[in-house]
């Protein structure tokens, strides 16, 4: 992470779709196992998705649950928390040319 970024807290629901679909191809395997967790100076326990772009660092509040319930009530998702297949290609597609998801997905194929 770069500590230039401005860091940007907010609810994944509040996010314009474009934004949600490039977190979606992130993280096609679901949130949940991708959330960390953090103390706020009050000592309260946060729990965010991170998200990197180019110009901002992204930390998309959201619990364990809500992250297990945004995947299942999505149709992007397979029944198993997946992103289908076709749907991801369709991102793929439509934002391989930013330099945040080409990196990632760069990163995903030497895995």
């Amino acid at each position: 992470m770069t500590n230039s970024k401005p860091r940007v807290i907010k609810d994944y629901n509040k996010l314009d779709k474009d934004l949600q679909q490039q977190i979606k191809l992130i993280y096609a395997d679901g949130f949940a196992e991708n959330l960390i967790h953090f103390f706020d100076r009050n000592g309260i326990k946060i729990t965010v998705l991170p998200f990197e772009t180019e110009d901002k660092y992204y930390m998309l509040r959201m619990t364990e649950n809500e992250a297990v319930a945004l995947v299942d009530e999505d149709d992007d998702y397979d029944d198993e928390g997946f992103l289908k297949d076709d749907v991801k290609q369709e991102y793929e597609d439509k934002y391989s040319d930013l330099d945040h998801i080409a990196e990632k997905l760069t990163d995903e194929d030497d895995d």
